[in-house]
């Protein structure tokens, strides 16, 4: 398969999904990273400025998203001179399975003078340095899983606790175009429930229903590296939280709330 979505030569909204988006929980289901990448492909496109970039995007999972066509549809919902709103929606033949709020605010043209002392820093150890971890936590033969490659510089799927990974597009998201800085980052963002979970895959559930990304630099390169840390509650609600890294260092933050029960 040559990417993850194919776009419909006669209709601009509409994508057929291939078996690359599906995810570790049921066979007929999407994983959210793909059509949360989908969203950012479809947000970027949508009445374009220069000099703007996404610089905060919220996710909301309404329910599965099926192994099927989707469309996929965006607008502007509050313009402005220095930062807008853009909000979108991935639906099945069923109605909306996928929403999101954009923030895409205009870039400082020159970039401002800002003292070294107050901009982020660090950076952790670089994915040519670690070999590729091919262990995914899924019974099906081709999957997510299948186009995305897994270097661990910390944990690991069968690792319980925190984790750091880096990952990288093998398929672009929608075939015919080269994935973005926020496709990239969205497709790795919402593995961070999934590298640093502390409970047994085979005994309990711990599902996203939302992912937010806050970007404060566009990532550069193919890479995105997770440092990720899973929060459990006794009450079912989870918190997984990433910071995001390329190789020259932090560009943002990822969360994502979980709901957390056994398996039956």
């Amino acid at each position: 398969m040559e990417a993850f979505y194919l776009p419909d030569p006669t209709d601009p909204t509409r994508f057929e999904s291939t078996e690359l988006t599906r995810g570790p929980w049921a066979p007929d289901a999407q994983h959210a990273g793909p059509p949360s990448a989908l969203l950012g492909h479809v947000i970027e496109r949508c009445e374009p400025r220069a000099g703007f970039r996404v610089a905060r995007i919220a996710v909301e999972i309404l329910g599965p998203v099926p192994l099927a066509p989707v469309i996929v549809e965006a607008r502007v919902t509050r313009p402005g001179r220095s930062v807008e709103l853009v909000e979108a929606t991935v639906s099945s033949a069923k109605g909306p399975v996928l929403k999101a709020n954009a923030w895409r605010v205009r870039q400082a043209d020159p970039e401002l003078e800002l003292p070294d002392t107050v901009l982020p820093s660090g950076t952790r150890p670089g994915p040519e340095t670690i070999a590729e971890s091919a262990t995914f936590p899924t019974a099906h033969k081709i999957g997510f899983h299948t186009g995305v490659e897994y270097r661990f510089a910390a944990g690991g799927f069968s690792e319980p606790g925190p984790a750091v990974c880096w990952m990288r597009l093998r398929r672009p998201v929608v075939a015919g175009t080269v994935p973005s800085p926020l496709e990239r980052t969205l497709v790795a963002a919402d593995h961070g429930n999934g590298i640093s979970t502390v409970l047994d895959w085979d005994s309990y559930l711990f599902i996203n229903t939302d992912l937010t990304v806050t970007l404060h630099r566009e990532p550069v390169g193919e890479w995105i590296c997770l440092d990720a840390t899973t929060y459990p509650e006794r009450s079912g609600t989870g918190l997984a939280e990433s910071r995001l890294f390329d190789e020259k260092g932090p560009v943002g933050r990822g969360t994502q709330t979980l709901f957390i029960s056994k398996r039956k």
